[in-house]
């Protein structure tokens, strides 16, 4: 039985505790948290579990052998360093830290001491995501075009990060996953504060690639409406996965064009093919009890997550640099 410890019992905390519950080989002994009514709540639910207001007193328990964390992002690496040390497994709720230095330092400690280092990269858990990876992996969608992405709402606000930290994140992971890890050579974004705290809640992120391959990433909290839609472009195939649909969240659709360059440049002719849509059926599942599943298996048969910490620096490297690249209008940031 491997035994975890959760810190932080905010918006995502309390389902991570009943997701990792729900795990076979696994078991929640104990969480912590500063506030008094999250732990009173957890207690309510699993009377068994012991509580504490201070990290420190959980990572001192010898009997835990994992720690998941779904605290604020600038606490991120020192409790994920101060976990490892300790001899701790980690899940790390996204991002993985704050900048690729601070990840490759993690992910240095967690490989001297052979312990597994997990991002909690939800959405790749998904049926709809892990579909459009089996489509691309299969060809069918035929050479990788463009990625184009919107996730825009009404709210909540982050006072210490931008939006593209909060949001931008989960497209990002999702890309780097059906992608196959694909890198990107130079990053540009741009974005806006429209509050006193300085912090862009409106934001733009262009990533640009050796070949023609092409994403761009919309990422805002003062959308008047929810939309989480992703177009997906391929030379034979194209995609559009709608988060926000309750059945239909994945289409494909047999369309493309193709271009004939003559001798005479000024008679270029594009040829336009339009054919079926399918509507695939998709597994039904909770992403986050996959993601605990995943941890507690990457534990107990030393296996690579399918979120793994080498993810989470994908993700990490694009986020640095296109803050950097926000900070100054839109500087492009070649990495």
């Amino acid at each position: 039985m491997i035994k975890v410890g959760i810190i932080g019992l905010g918006y995502w905390g309390p389902n991570l505790v009943r997701n990792f519950q729900s795990v076979n080989g696994a078991e929640v002994i104990a969480v912590a948290d500063f506030d008094d009514n999250r732990l009173g709540k957890i207690h309510q639910l699993y009377p068994k579990i012991k509580l504490f207001k201070d990290a420190e007193e959980l990572f001192n328990l010898s009997e835990i052998d994992a720690v998941v964390l779904a605290t604020p992002i600038n606490t991120h690496y020192t409790l994920a360093k101060t976990a490892l040390l300790k001899g701790k497994h980690v899940l790390v709720e996204k991002p993985l830290a704050t900048s690729r230095a601070e990840v490759l330092e993690l992910i240095d400690i967690a490989g001297e001491k052979e312990l597994s280092l997990m991002v909690d990269h939800t959405f790749l858990y998904t049926g709809a995501v892990q579909k459009i990876k089996s489509v691309v992996d299969s060809g069918e969608l035929g050479k990788l075009q463009y990625f184009d992405s919107t996730r825009i709402n009404l709210g909540l606000f982050n006072p210490n990060w931008s939006v593209i930290w909060d949001l931008a994140v989960h497209d990002l992971s999702i890309f780097d996953y059906i992608s196959g890890g694909k890198k990107p050579v130079a990053v540009s974004a741009t974005g806006v504060s429209h509050t006193q705290l300085g912090i862009e809640n409106l934001a733009y992120i262009s990533l640009y690639f050796e070949d023609d391959t092409f994403a761009h990433i919309t990422s805002s909290w003062i959308s008047p409406v929810k939309i989480r839609k992703t177009l997906i472009g391929g030379s034979n195939k194209m995609i559009i996965y709608d988060d926000v649909e309750p059945t239909e969240k994945i289409k494909i659709y047999d369309s493309g064009f193709s271009v004939s360059s003559p001798e005479d440049v000024h008679k270029w002719l594009i040829d336009y093919r339009f054919g079926d849509i399918y509507i695939p059926k998709l597994p039904q599942m909770e992403a986050l009890k996959g993601v605990a599943e995943d941890f507690i298996g990457s534990i107990r048969d030393k296996s690579l997550p399918l979120a793994s910490s080498e993810s989470g620096l994908n993700v990490v490297t694009i986020l640095e640099a296109a803050q950097k690249s926000l900070v100054n209008r839109g500087q492009t940031i070649n990495l």
